[in-house]
Parts: C-alpha cells; sequence; structure tokens
C-alpha cells in the first residue's frame, strides 16, 4: 500500500508563493489566518490524515460496508477515525462562528480535503457531502432551520446528504417521481425512493440530514417544478435536539466497483417529515449551492488520486531494478539499474506530477474565488470571480478527474504485475477514482455546461474575465529571461481558443448537434490550456525565486522542469482535441441507430 505522505512544500508553495494567500486573507478580513497559523493547521492536518485515516484505507477497501435490517456499519477503524475528526475539531475550520464555526478560509480547508482524499476517498466522502448541506441551508434556509441543522452539522456531531437520483432517473432531474405533500404544521411528507446516495446511512455520526429535490402535488412538470427539503434521519425540534426516527429508511447498499468504504445507499422516504429550503418549485435555483460545492470537491478529488499515485509509484520506480539504462549503466554496483531512469516510466511519473501539481494550483485558484465569493464587500469582485468560478468549475470537475483517472492507470503501469495486485495498494486507487467521472454530473454533463449552457449561452462573455487575466499574465510574464518557452505556446492556444468557440457557435446555427459532439473535446482542450497557464505562473514564480538567491534551489528548478515537461508533452494534446472539434458531428451521427449492432 503506498504510504500517503502530505505534500507540504508544494502545498505552500502554491498558497503562500503563487497565490500570496497571506495578501488574499488579509484583504477578505482572515485576520486569523495568520501564516504561523496556516502553517500550524497544516502540519497537524498532516498529521492527521498520515497516521489516523491513511492506515484505515485499505482495510476500508477489503471490508466495505455492511447492511443489517436498514442499518449500515462502516469497516474497522472508521468510526474511531471519525470520532477523531470531530474531537480535533476539523468539520469547524472553515465553517462561520455564529454556528460554533472557526470563521477561515474555504481555500485553506480545500488544501486539506485534498490532503483527506489522497489518504483515503471513502472516508473523505463522509463529513465531505456536509459542507454542501451546509452551505444550501445557509444560503437559502430560514432562521429557524439554521438553529435546527447547522450547529450539529458544523460540528460533526451530524453529517449531510445530497439525494437527487431516482431509479429511473439521473441527470435528468425533471423526470423526478419523489412528492413532497403539505402538512397542517407547515412542514412537508415526502415519499419516494432515491438511489446512489453517498453517505445516505452510516455509523459514524448521531444524525444525518438529506438534502432531498421533489414535487409539490400541483407544481409544474419537468425541472419547473422542482422543491427541496430538509429531510433528517431523526427528527427535530426547533431547538435542534433529536426526536423520533423520521420515516427514513436504507433499503440497501451498493456493491461496487471502488470506494468500498463509503455507503452508498438506497434511501426510502416514506410520507418522512421534511422541511421546504427556499421557494416552491425553485429547488434547483438552491441546489445549485450544493452541487457548485461539491464538483470543487470532487475536482480536488481527481488531483488528490493523481498526487497518490505519483507517490506510490515514485518510491516503486526509485527502488524496483529492471534492466540497463540505454545511455549508459546508471547503478553500477547492482544487477540492473532503478526503472526511473527509463524515459518511459520517466513519462508516466512527469505525467502524474504534472496533472496533480497543476492541478493543485487550479484548485487552489479557484478556492480563492470561493472566498471572495464569500466574505468580499466589493460588489464588482465578487461578480468577477463568480464568472470565472463559472467558467472553471466543470473544466475543473471533468478536466482533472479524467486526467486523474489517467494518473491512476500510469501507477499501475509503473508497478507493472504488481500494480494489478491488490496488496501494494495501486489498483484500489484506480478503481476508488473513476466514481469521480460519474458522480456530480458525468463529463459529458460538465462539457455540455460548459459549451451550450455558459460558453454559447453568455455568446462568449462568460470567458472574458479569465481569458483576458490570461492574456495579461502573457504579456507581463514575456519580460522575464526564460519564460518565452512557456508563454508563447500558451498565446497560440488561447487565440485558438476563441477561434474554436466561433466556429462551434456558427455550426451549431446549421445543426444543434454540434455542440454536444464538440463539447468533451472542447472541455478537454480547454482544460490542457488552463492547466498551462497555472504550470507558467509556478513556473515565473520558480525563476524569481532563483534569481533572488532562493535556498530551496532544487524543488525550484524542479517547478521549471516540470513546466517544460507540461507545456511539451502534455499541453500538445489539445491539437488532438481540436482536430476532432473541427470534423464536426457528421461521422457521430450519421450511423442509424438500427445499425449499432454486435
Amino acid at each position: 500500500m503506498p504510504e500517503y505522505k502530505a505534500p507540504l512544500r508544494d502545498m505552500k508553495f502554491v498558497m503562500q508563493e503563487l497565490l500570496d494567500s497571506e495578501t488574499h486573507y488579509q484583504k477578505l478580513g482572515y485576520e486569523d489566518a495568520t501564516p504561523d497559523m496556516v502553517d500550524a493547521i497544516l502540519g497537524e492536518a498532516a498529521k492527521f490524515t498520515e497516521q489516523v485515516i491513511a492506515p484505515i484505507n485499505q482495510i476500508g477497501d477489503e471490508q466495505g460496508c455492511t447492511w443489517t435490517d436498514g442499518n449500515v456499519t462502516t469497516p474497522d477503524g472508521f468510526k474511531d477515525a471519525y470520532q477523531q475528526y470531530v474531537e480535533g475539531g476539523w468539520p469547524t475550520l472553515s465553517q462561520g462562528v455564529e454556528f460554533g464555526g472557526q470563521g477561515l478560509p474555504h481555500s485553506l480547508n480545500t488544501t486539506i480535503g485534498e490532503m483527506m482524499s489522497a489518504a483515503n476517498h471513502s472516508f473523505a466522502m463522509y463529513p465531505g457531502l456536509s459542507h454542501g448541506a451546509l452551505a444550501t441551508i445557509e444560503a437559502h434556509g430560514t432562521d429557524e432551520q439554521k438553529t435546527m441543522f447547522m450547529p450539529k452539522l458544523v460540528e460533526g456531531t451530524w453529517t449531510g446528504t445530497m439525494c437527487l437520483t431516482e431509479p429511473h432517473c439521473g441527470t435528468d432531474l425533471g423526470m423526478l417521481r419523489t412528492k413532497a405533500e403539505l402538512n397542517d404544521d407547515g412542514s412537508y411528507s415526502l415519499t419516494g425512493t432515491k438511489i446512489f446516495i453517498s453517505a445516505g446511512e452510516h455509523d459514524l455520526s448521531d444524525n444525518i440530514v438529506h438534502i432531498v429535490i421533489a414535487r409539490i402535488p400541483g407544481s409544474p412538470e419537468g425541472s419547473k417544478g422542482i422543491s427541496l427539503f430538509i429531510v433528517p434521519k431523526f427528527n427535530v425540534n426547533s431547538d435542534g435536539s433529536v426526536t423520533d426516527k423520521n420515516a427514513v429508511t436504507c433499503g440497501s447498499i451498493e456493491h461496487k466497483m471502488g470506494i468500498n468504504a463509503n455507503a452508498t445507499c438506497v434511501i426510502n422516504f416514506d410520507g418522512a417529515k421534511g422541511y421546504l429550503i427556499g421557494s416552491i418549485n425553485k429547488g434547483l435555483n438552491c441546489m445549485f449551492t450544493f452541487m457548485n460545492a461539491a464538483r470543487l470537491g470532487v475536482a480536488n478529488e481527481g488531483a488528490a488520486a493523481a498526487e497518490a499515485s505519483f507517490q506510490g509509484a515514485l518510491a516503486y520506480a526509485k527502488d524496483r531494478l529492471q534492466m540497463r539504462s540505454i545511455s549508459g549503466v546508471k547503478n553500477p554496483d547492482g544487477p540492473a539499474d532503478p526503472i526511473i531512469v527509463h524515459p518511459d516510466v520517466r513519462r508516466m511519473l512527469l505525467t502524474q506530477k504534472s496533472i496533480a501539481e497543476g492541478g493543485r494550483a487550479l484548485i487552489g485558484y479557484l478556492a480563492q474565488l470561493v472566498d471572495i465569493d464569500h466574505a468580499s464587500q466589493n460588489p464588482e469582485e465578487k461578480a468577477i470571480s463568480n464568472a470565472k468560478l463559472a467558467l472553471l468549475t466543470p473544466i475543473a470537475k471533468a478536466f482533472l478527474t479524467e486526467t486523474g483517472l489517467e494518473c491512476t492507470s500510469h501507477g499501475i503501469q509503473v508497478l507493472g504485475g504488481h500494480g494489478f495486485i491488490k496488496e501494494w495498494g495501486m489498483e484500489q486507487l484506480m478503481r476508488d477514482t473513476k466514481i469521480s467521472c460519474l458522480y456530480e454530473g458525468t463529463t459529458g454533463i460538465q462539457a455540455l455546461d460548459l459549451l451550450a449552457r455558459k460558453i454559447l449561452g453568455s455568446k462568449g462573455e462568460i470567458l472574458k474575465p479569465f481569458a483576458g487575466e490570461v492574456a495579461e499574465f502573457c504579456q507581463t510574464a514575456l519580460a522575464t529571461e526564460g519564460m518565452e518557452e512557456f508563454i508563447k505556446p500558451i498565446m497560440g492556444y488561447a487565440g485558438q481558443w476563441q477561434d474554436i468557440t466561433q466556429s462551434i457557435g456558427a455550426k451549431a446555427m446549421q445543426d444543434p448537434d454540434e455542440v454536444g459532439a464538440a463539447s468533451v473535446d472542447y472541455l478537454m482542450y480547454a482544460g490542457y490550456i488552463t492547466l498551462a497557464y497555472f504550470w507558467a505562473k509556478m513556473a515565473k514564480v520558480s525563476i524569481d525565486a532563483l534569481n533572488n538567491g532562493a535556498e530551496d534551489k532544487d524543488f525550484y528548478e524542479a517547478k521549471i522542469k516540470t513546466a517544460r515537461f507540461y507545456i511539451q508533452r502534455i499541453l500538445p494534446r489539445a491539437n488532438g482535441h481540436a482536430a476532432c472539434i473541427e470534423q464536426g458531428a457528421k461521422s457521430m451521427m450519421e450511423l442509424d441507430e438500427e445499425h449499432f449492432s454486435f
């Protein structure tokens, strides 16, 4: 099993040097988030993830969860680890002080989220969805609902879920059948079945708060008639105290490809008591608060998986002796050279490293945009941040999970046959990571959201704030000696990005299928360019550090060389996606349905 070590040096580089977190926090009024405080928190988080939750990752996969008469038992060690998580105050970190939180920045919590996901994906999911439930209730709930549910969710003694999918409908939420009928006391009785509910039932917390979409009788059909509700496992008094069991049951748990230690549940609501959040028939508007938070969390899972797989593959590649280097013996005292000397192994390791570190930079940037949305008092600043978040969230979610999955495949490949064996833990990483490409909207759904709803829906306007930022950086950075090799390619691709967008828009006027045919290639194209921008920024910071006599010379030189690898060997993948887009929809759509046969 890979021995996970939190990459604190690189995390601090992203936060402190690349993104200047100290100035960012001071500007937004996060006075307690001093450099010393942040370093201390990251250090303690590293200890917790390395010493408490990483050691139970493999046993969690082997044992899985067990279901008995509607109750779910988590694997050995999970309940104790979750208790330590709560006692350590980790759930409260970025929550508001008015509900018992510590009031620290979202971006700091995001960094800790990467550690947790890389150390133990299944464990990290139990508290992970609570953040979305909290954000939804805080943004759209009444004062009474906040009093009832927020304090216990904040402290982590209760957890939250998101209940969307039903047996007959997934992404097409307008087809839902769960109904909500008004009670005399103003609450609602919910009846229906939800499936694929992560952490829908377990033995870690005292209560589970489900955020549920349903239709009130008489509401319009389709997505226009969806309302949102809070439905607790145990009923709750107005002061937040627990009463009797609600009519919420776990019908079964799924037997899955991965994340076996996290219970994926069928949840039945049999006249369960619930509380309307927001306005009737505006449930999807409220739900996007939850979904956007969850999508950034899933993007973080992709980068975390790349990091975890890289660590396991790197340790093996340095130790495993196999063949001699074709450029000459590198280990004369041994029977063979370590496989890290071979170019193809380096190709895989550097791909993992460039995706993990580039993804960390992108996620850190997005997390700071969330900080701005939460804490800025400047409406214009918030509007620009929200525009960038709207553009980059689907890119980060889909691109980082797809490339993260690729990196876990490389991790297996570096180990060869040993990578295919369970005891090494590399194949578990791949199985666990595949779900990240699926939940909170598949790659195809993220791509349609990006291209159809946001890019074409705004007539390209949503691109302008981020594109302007990239262009401004490129122009400024060219003045730094050694930056041209990173900047020139990005400028070329950025110009092509605009041309491709206009071309798709023109074709779509004649054939709407052109949008769906181009969407995934468009998103991946955008993803490669976006990560190139952050690699160029990291190269610039590193060059400046070396020019200023930085002591950690090896670290900064490694950054520059990894940036070079990304620009020269990964960014050109965008050309293939551009070529596919150019070919259009015809070859996808011309085969008649009846001719799809085997």
